[in-house]
């Protein structure tokens, strides 16, 4: 694989279609597969490894030392000094006969409860919205098909944050830049595999490209299925949903809201274009209006 200092020709990657393609969308044509995240809950067992390989290798600070009232759950949630946040859901009194749910080895406790745990992260969306509205170009897609932010280049205006729909970006009060997951690029560049990934005990969080990883993953949803978790899905695989696909993906075991997910989430600026073209054609009409009234006034006179 190519490193940051020795430029070169990339491997030969799959067909992808230029909207599927994000890194060649954003001028990188000759440029790696595209690389990703797949996330296998069914797998997580919450130990929280990757929280803190993240914030070690990337030097985020601490965030997570206060009693949340979330169960086990001490960071709450993604944010600037968050880019690995592990969820542990708790479903009580869940009859998994009666739902026809199943569970996974180690899921079910004695007093038929269900731990749902998940590690969640940037999703470095085909359709990134947090790029669409950065002002400065801090926010730019690598050679990988990643979205990373630029401290350096970021002004801390904050509209990403409010542009992503899974709420993953935000501002650290030490420094005013927007901060999130990025895919550990330093290391990707060099060949590695990203710190999250590197520390997971179980290999619930999986990297390497994003084509592989997807038939990994719809063959470990059939396992799935075969084994009595009929519940089983994916979520961000599919390249025609609303956000082109994420290049962060979750095999879930339940709905999307259980995990605090959007269960449809649309990229945010999908209506600018058809804005602009009414701005564009409001100003052009009163323009025409404003040169036919001088026109007449001009005749009149």
């Amino acid at each position: 694989m190519k490193t940051n200092n020795h430029p070169g020709r990339w491997p030969e990657r799959s067909n992808q279609s230029a909207g599927l393609d994000p890194a060649a969308s954003a001028g990188h044509l000759d440029h790696p597969p595209r690389m990703g995240f797949f996330t296998d809950t069914s797998v997580c067992i919450g130990c929280k490894a990757c929280e803190v390989a993240c914030k070690e290798w990337n030097a985020v600070p601490e965030d997570g030392l206060t009693l949340t009232g979330m169960s086990y759950d001490n960071t709450a949630s993604l944010n600037a000094s968050t880019w690995r946040h592990v969820a542990f859901i708790e479903q009580i009194g869940r009859d998994p006969v009666a739902s026809g749910a199943g569970y996974t080895e180690g899921q079910a406790t004695a007093d038929g409860a269900r731990w749902l745990m998940s590690s969640d992260v940037c999703k470095h969306c085909t359709e990134a919205a947090c790029l669409d509205v950065c002002p400065t170009g801090a926010l730019m897609r690598t050679e990988f098909g990643t979205v990373v932010v630029q401290d350096d280049v970021c002004n801390g205006c904050g509209y990403c944050i409010p542009a992503c729909p899974f709420g993953v970006i935000g501002r650290r009060e030490s420094d005013g830049g927007a901060h999130k997951c990025t895919l550990c690029y330093d290391r990707i560049g060099d060949g590695l595999t990203p710190a999250c990934a590197k520390a997971c005990p179980t290999e619930s969080i999986q990297f390497g490209p994003l084509d592989e990883l997807r038939e990994r993953a719809q063959r470990r949803v059939d396992e799935l299925h075969d084994g009595g978790v009929p519940d089983a899905r994916l979520y961000l695989d599919n390249p025609g949903d609303g956000i082109g696909g994420g290049g962060a993906f979750f095999l879930l075991l339940d709905e999307p809201e259980v995990y605090g997910l959007p269960p449809d989430p649309v990229v945010t600026t999908r209506d600018l274009p058809r804005m602009w073209r009414h701005v564009a054609g409001a100003a052009a009409a009163l323009l025409a209006g404003g040169l036919v009234s001088a026109l007449a006034r001009r005749n009149g006179s």
